[in-house]
C-alpha cells in the first residue's frame, strides 16, 4: 500500500499534511482522504493570521493533533474533527457548527461541538464554571467516545509544547493534566498516552524532584546496563527450547512511576523492585500460562508479587499476567505476559475496541466499558454540590480497584476503601436498601467493613428493612451508592427531609447571634432557593434533607439574605474588640475602601496592616495614621495591644467593621500561612497541588530549615475571607509530611 502511495504527489497547498496522509495510507484502512484534505484547507483558511505562543502558525496544532489521532487509527470523521476542533471557539466570526455540519456532516459537527471549550458560562463561581466544563466533557463523552479520544490527543500535544507558555500557565495546565486527563486516560486503558501525560506533567510540577529521580535512574541503570539485554537473551533461549512463538520487550521504569511510589508509599529508591521489567507477548491465552510456568522454573518468584489480570481483568480492560522474580545476579525484575490482543488493549484501551471491532456488537461492548461514565453523570443529577461531583469523579478516576466476589462467583469491582454498603449497592439498589447485615468469607462483618481483594461477600437482606440510614451517606465511598441512598430518601422520606433541612438552615442562621421569626426564616430560605434555581423553600429543605446540597455551600447566600431581611434602621454593629479605649464618635457611618466601615473618620483611605493581614470575618479596629489614612488591624493583633498602651496614641484608635458590597465580596485578600513539616521530596509540589485544587494562588513562598531536620514554610496566598483561609489551613494539614499549619507568621 505504501509503495503505491509513493506515486501520489500532493499539491503544494496540502504539503503540511503530507505526513498525516502517509500515516493514514500506511494503515491499510479506507479513509476518505478528500474529506480530510477539505477539512485541513477549511481549518487553514480560518486560522490564517493566528499564531501559537511559540510563534508557529496556529494550524500546526490541529495538524499535530490529527497525527496523534491517526496513530490511534480512528476514523475519517475523527481526523476531520481533530483538524477543526478549535475553529468554532477561535474563529466564531467566520464559522459555526451549522456551517461545519453543512460542509462535513452531522458526526463531525457533533464531535467538534463536544470538543469546543466553554468560553462564557453564566455561573458566579469560577470553580463551578470549571466543574461545569468537566460535566460537559463527560456528557459529550457518554454520547460518543471519540470525543475524549480526540480531547486526550489535543491535551497530549499541548503538553508536548508547553514550554512556550509562561510558568503560571504551565503549572495550571500541568495540574489539570495530572488531576483529570492522565487519570482519564488510565480509566480508558490508554496507557501509552497516560504515561506520557504523567511524565510531562511531573516535569513541570516538580522539576527538582523529577530531575533527582531521573539521575537516580541513570545511575542505577548505568551500574547494570546489560541486565535487560542478558535477561532477554536467557529467557528467549529457554522459550525457544519449548518451540514457542513470542516477542520480547524490555524497559526501565519511568521517572513518574518511581516518583509516585516513593511519594505515595514512602519508599526509598532502592525499594523499587520492578525497576526493570520484560514483557513477553504470545499468541494465545494458554501460552501465557505456559510462559509463566517457564519463568517460575527459571527464576525464584517473590512472594505476594504475582497478579493474574487475565482471569480477573481491571475495569479499564487491562489483561496480563504480572510476576516479580529474582534474577541470577540477585536483581529483582518484573515479567509481564500477554497476548497480542491483550497488548493492543493495554496500549490503547477502549480505543483498541474501536479499532478492531465494528457494528452493533462493538458499540454494545464499548457502552458496557463506559457504564462508569453514565453512573458518574447519574450520581450528579440529585446533587447541586460541585464538590460532590469532584469527589465522585476522583474516586472513579484515581482510586485503585478491589476485586470482590459474590457467593455465586461474580466479580464486583470497587474502588479501594469501599465498604460492604458500597458492595450491596453495586449489586442492585434494592439489595442496598434492604441490607441488614453482611458476611465476609462466611463470617458476620460490620456493614461499614472494607472488603479485600479476592474475598467473598454475602449481603443479608430483609423485606422488613425500613431502608438505608442517613449515616450511610457519611460512610459510603462510591458516588453510585451515595446517589442510590439519596434517591431512596428523596422518594420515600420527603416530609422527614423537609424537617431535617429546615433544622439545618435554622442552625446555620443561629450562628449570626440575632433573633429571627418563622416568617423571616421562610423568606430567607425562599430567596436563597430562587437564587440557585430551586422553586420553593420546601424544595430547598428537601434537597438539603436528602443530602443533595450542603448547608455549608449556602452559608454566604444565607448570610446575605439574613442580613437583608433582619436589618433594622437602628441596628448597631456588634462590638469588635474588648478594648474600651477605642473611641467611637457619634457620626454617620462612613464607607472607606476595601469593604471597611470607619466610625468617626469620614472620607479616609484605608490600608490593611501587613503585620496581621486582616480578612473579612476578622474583628478589626482602625488606627489613624499621619498622612496615610486609616490602617486596619485585627483586633487581637499584638501591635493593637501594644499601641493602646501608649497614652499619646490612644485617641487615634477608632471603631471599624466589615460591610462588603456585592463587588467587594468577590475581592481577593492576602493571607499569611505558616507550615511546619518534615523535609521530604515532593512536599512543595504536594502543597502547591492542594492549593491549586482549591483554586488558591501562591503569592509568595520561602522556607527555613530547622536544626532537627524539619522545615518551616511561610506562604502568602490569596483568599476571600476567614472561612476561606480556615478551609485552606484545614486542607494543608492533610498533606503528607505536614505537622501543623497556622495562620500568620511567628
Amino acid at each position: 500500500m505504501s509503495d503505491d502511495y509513493q506515486k501520489i504527489i500532493l499539491p503544494e497547498e496540502l504539503e503540511p499534511i503530507s505526513n498525516l496522509v502517509d500515516m493514514l495510507v500506511m494503515t491499510g484502512k479506507k479513509y476518505d482522504l478528500k474529506k480530510i484534505e477539505r477539512a485541513f484547507l477549511y481549518a487553514k483558511e480560518l486560522h490564517e493570521g493566528q499564531f501559537r505562543v511559540s510563534g508557529e502558525p496556529y494550524i500546526s496544532h490541529p495538524i499535530a493533533v490529527a497525527e496523534i489521532v491517526a496513530g490511534l487509527e480512528l476514523d475519517t470523521d475523527s481526523i476531520c474533527a481533530a483538524l477543526l476542533h478549535d475553529t468554532v471557539e477561535d474563529c466564531s466570526e467566520k464559522t459555526n457548527l451549522d456551517k461545519i455540519r453543512a460542509e462535513f456532516g452531522d458526526d463531525v459537527a457533533m464531535l467538534v461541538d463536544g470538543l469546543t471549550k466553554l468560553v462564557q458560562l453564566n455561573i458566579e463561581d469560577k470553580e463551578e464554571a470549571e466543574i461545569e466544563n468537566l460535566r460537559k466533557m463527560f456528557l459529550a463523552m457518554s454520547k460518543d467516545i471519540r470525543v475524549i479520544f480526540i480531547k486526550l490527543c489535543d491535551r497530549l500535544h499541548n503538553m508536548r509544547t508547553l514550554d512556550a507558555k509562561p510558568e503560571p500557565k504551565r503549572r495550571i495546565t500541568a495540574l489539570e493534566t495530572m488531576h483529570v486527563f492522565a487519570p482519564l486516560a488510565h480509566r480508558l486503558g490508554m496507557q501509552r498516552i497516560k504515561q506520557e501525560l504523567e511524565q510531562l506533567a511531573l516535569s513541570y510540577l516538580d522539576p527538582i524532584g523529577f530531575e533527582e529521580v531521573r539521575r537516580d535512574i541513570e545511575k542505577k541503570y548505568g551500574m547494570n546496563r546489560n541486565f535487560i539485554g542478558n535477561t532477554k537473551a536467557n529467557v528467549a533461549a529457554k522459550l525457544n527450547e519449548y518451540g514457542l512463538k513470542f516477542t520480547l520487550e524490555g524497559r526501565v521504569k519511568s521517572v513518574y512511576s518511581i516518583y509516585k511510589k516513593m511519594y505515595n508509599q514512602n519508599k526509598s529508591f532502592d525499594e523499587i523492585y520492578d525497576f526493570y521489567a520484560i514483557r513477553i507477548i504470545v499468541d494465545t491465552e494458554l501460552e501465557c500460562y505456559t510462559v509463566l510456568g517457564i519463568i517460575h522454573e527459571m527464576y525464584k518468584s517473590m512472594p505476594g508479587r504475582f497478579k493474574d489480570y487475565i482471569s480477573t481483568p481491571k475495569p479499564n480492560m487491562y489483561r496480563s499476567l504480572h510476576t516479580t522474580v529474582i534474577g541470577r545476579d540477585g536483581i529483582p525484575f518484573e515479567v509481564q505476559i500477554r497476548t497480542w490482543e491483550m497488548h493492543h488493549v493495554a496500549e490503547y484501551g477502549i480505543c483498541a475496541h474501536w479499532k478492531y471491532k465494528s457494528g452493533a456488537d462493538s458499540r454494545d461492548d464499548i457502552d458496557k466499558k463506559l457504564q462508569w461514565v453514565a453512573k458518574l453523570l447519574d450520581s450528579d443529577k440529585d446533587t447541586r454540590d460541585p464538590d460532590e461531583f469532584m469527589r465522585t469523579l476522583k474516586i472513579d478516576l484515581y482510586q485503585d480497584e478491589t476485586f470482590v466476589y459474590t457467593p455465586k462467583g461474580d466479580v464486583i469491582v470497587l474502588p479501594q476503601g469501599a465498604t460492604l454498603i458500597d458492595f450491596a449497592y453495586a449489586i442492585h439498589s434494592e439489595v442496598g436498601n434492604k441490607m441488614v447485615g453482611a458476611k465476609i468469607n462466611g463470617a458476620i462483618a460490620p456493614i461499614y467493613s472494607t472488603p479485600k481483594n479476592g474475598e467473598i461477600v454475602e449481603i443479608i437482606t430483609s423485606s422488613a428493612s425500613r431502608g438505608p440510614s442517613r449515616d450511610w451517606l457519611k460512610i459510603v465511598k462510591t458516588g453510585e451508592a451515595r446517589n442510590k441512598i439519596r434517591q431512596w430518601f428523596k422518594r420515600e422520606q420527603r416530609s422527614e427531609n423537609i424537617a431535617v433541612g429546615r433544622a439545618e438552615v435554622e442552625r446555620e442562621l443561629k450562628k449570626y447571634s440575632r433573633a429571627f421569626t418563622d416568617s423571616q426564616l421562610e423568606e430567607i430560605a425562599t430567596k436563597v432557593a430562587l437564587r440557585i434555581g430551586i422553586k420553593s423553600a420546601e424544595d430547598l429543605y428537601n434537597t438539603i434533607g436528602y443530602g443533595g446540597l450542603s448547608v455549608a455551600k449556602l452559608s454566604g447566600r444565607l448570610r446575605d439574605e439574613f442580613e437583608r431581611v433582619t436589618a433594622t434602621e437602628d441596628s448597631e454593629p456588634e462590638p469588635i474588640t474588648d478594648v474600651s479605649q477605642v473611641v467611637t464618635v457619634e457620626k454617620p457611618h462612613n464607607h472607606s475602601t476595601g469593604g471597611i466601615v470607619i466610625d468617626g473618620a469620614a472620607g479616609c483611605a484605608v490600608k490593611f496592616a501587613k503585620c496581621c493581614n486582616p480578612l473579612p470575618g476578622d474583628s478589626v479596629v482602625g488606627f489613624i495614621t499621619k498622612g496615610f489614612g486609616v490602617s486596619i488591624h485585627k483586633a487581637d493583633c499584638p501591635n493593637v495591644k501594644a499601641g493602646m498602651m501608649k497614652p499619646e496614641d490612644r485617641d487615634r484608635w477608632v471603631s471599624a467593621w466589615w460591610e462588603l458590597t456585592a463587588a467587594e465580596k468577590n475581592a481577593v485578600y492576602e493571607a499569611m500561612i505558616q507550615i511546619y513539616a518534615a523535609d521530604e521530596i515532593g512536599l512543595i509540589a504536594a502543597i502547591s497541588t492542594a492549593l491549586a485544587d482549591m483554586k488558591v494562588s501562591i503569592l509568595q513562598i520561602n522556607s527555613q530549615k530547622c536544626s532537627d531536620g524539619s522545615i518551616i514554610l511561610n506562604l502568602t496566598v490569596s483568599c476571600k475571607n476567614t472561612d476561606h483561609v480556615n478551609s485552606i489551613v484545614s486542607r494543608l494539614k492533610q498533606v503528607r509530611g505536614v505537622v501543623d499549619v497556622v495562620r500568620g507568621f511567628s
